[in-house]
């Protein structure tokens, strides 16, 4: 039995951080059903790249999830909505704050019709707070929360990272509240909501330059590659590409310094604790970087893997599909699509006891595809 199995959940959201959501939830067992606009569906149906006439962002994140088509404004729709609703665990939403109220269909009149409902939301800036009905994309709550001011290099135009950053890890963080809500429940039997916001999310993961600020008051600013605490801790040129070594402490930094022949390092006067090796950190990469550049990074990383130095070649996308240790851990996976055909995915991350971890998956739903299973299984219409 799957973690989530029996868990009923109806996904309102659409184009990535919703459905990033409710993909994992899916993952855990959780049974999935996208409500979708009749004739259009998610947005990011329309979203590249396509294959075949296939939307692969939306097969992406939309794997295995059953879809049903309800016009949410009409009476209809929502009478048959709210029938949906006493018989499901958890709703999913990513409409800018008052879209569901408007509809009448928010928190507090869902409850009163299943008082166990666990209701999260998810928006650009919250349910609160005098921004919060603004609407936001990724680039606006990487931006708003720090993410763009401490990312690239110095002295170059702030950067957004090359992923959604802002959407993915509102995603995670809502999981996260979502299965400790169902945990609650099984004590309280009462279900709640849940309120994330895309720029809290961003503020969340700062991880230290909050602390960073307030030492003297000045803002973190980018360090490339670099780690700004940790030192040597960032990428570095061989003669055929690039690869990273993280030295988390002295012991690796003196066994680091034999490795690269090159043991005088270690007592260096300029180097012998992170601290002088953070404060001198110019000087040391110019050093490391005349030794690197002698060999390619297949000797590198081979030198530092038998040493245990903690190191890694920067790969690019190919290289993850023949990646040995991401087979191992079956995160490649394959999912056949009637369109697209045989497509390769990420796999779930999250490896338990009690979740098979299968190879093929299911591909993603046509709109309203299930309209007939899950009015007939839940609704017995």
């Amino acid at each position: 039995m799957k973690p989530l199995e029996n868990i009923k959940v109806l996904d309102l959201t659409r184009v990535l951080a919703g459905p990033f959501c409710t993909m994992i939830l899916n993952d855990l067992g959780a049974e999935v059903v996208k409500v979708e606009i009749p004739g259009t569906g998610d947005d990011s149906r329309q979203f590249g790249p396509f294959l075949n006439g296939r939307s692969l962002y939306f097969l992406s994140l939309n794997r295995e999830k059953k879809s049903i088509s309800i016009d949410l404004k009409s009476d209809k729709g929502q009478d048959i909505f709210i029938n949906l609703v006493k018989k499901t665990d958890i709703i999913v939403e990513n409409y800018r704050p008052g879209t569901m109220e408007g509809l009448g269909l928010g928190y507090d009149k869902l409850r009163e019709i299943n008082r166990g409902i666990i209701y999260a939301a998810i928006s650009g800036y919250g349910h609160t707070g005098p921004e919060s009905g603004k609407p936001s994309y990724d680039i606006l709550a990487q931006a708003g929360g720090g993410i763009m001011s401490i990312t690239g290099w110095p002295g170059t135009r702030p950067t957004r990272a090359g992923i959604s950053l802002g959407d993915i890890t509102a995603a995670l963080y809502t999981t996260i509240g979502i299965t400790t809500a169902l945990y609650q429940r099984q004590i309280t039997g009462v279900g709640q909501k849940i309120d994330v916001s895309m720029l809290d999310c961003q503020v969340a993961i700062l991880e230290n330059a909050l602390v960073r600020y307030q030492i003297d008051n000045k803002p973190p600013q980018p360090a490339g590659n670099r780690h700004p605490a940790i030192t040597p801790f960032e990428d570095f040129k061989a003669t055929d590409g690039y690869f990273v070594i993280a030295v988390g402490n002295n012991e690796l930094w003196k066994t680091f310094c034999n490795v690269i022949s090159k043991p005088n390092l270690a007592n260096d006067s300029r180097f012998n604790s992170n601290a002088k090796r953070t404060e001198n950190v110019k000087e040391l990469e110019r050093i490391l970087s005349d030794i690197f550049i002698t060999d390619t990074v297949e000797y590198w990383i081979s030198l530092f893997n038998d040493a245990g130095i903690p190191c890694s070649p920067i790969n690019t996308i190919d290289k993850l599909f023949i990646n040995e240790q991401l087979v191992a851990r079956n995160m490649i996976v394959e999912i056949i699509d009637k369109f697209a055909g045989n497509i390769k995915l990420a796999g779930n991350p999250i490896k338990m006891t009690n979740l098979p971890d299968e190879k093929h998956r299911k591909t993603a739903p046509d709109i309203g595809q299930h309209n007939s299973e899950i009015f007939k299984t839940w609704l017995n219409l």
